[in-house]
């Protein structure tokens, strides 16, 4: 997931470069999404990793 957010940031950034404003909101909102979603996930399997381990 961390993979794709960097792919629409990259896709946001060479779009920006090209003058295609709409498509570089689109991308920046989706990297951005897919970003958060990640770090929710991470710290969520981080916590579970963590109450498993201690038994």
């Amino acid at each position: 997931m961390l993979r794709w957010s960097l792919i629409f940031l990259v896709v946001a950034v060479v779009a920006g470069i090209f003058g295609f404003v709409g498509i570089v909101h689109v991308a920046a909102d989706i990297a951005r999404i897919l970003f958060f979603l990640f770090l929710i996930l991470f710290v969520v399997t981080l916590f579970m990793g963590r109450r498993g381990g201690a038994r």
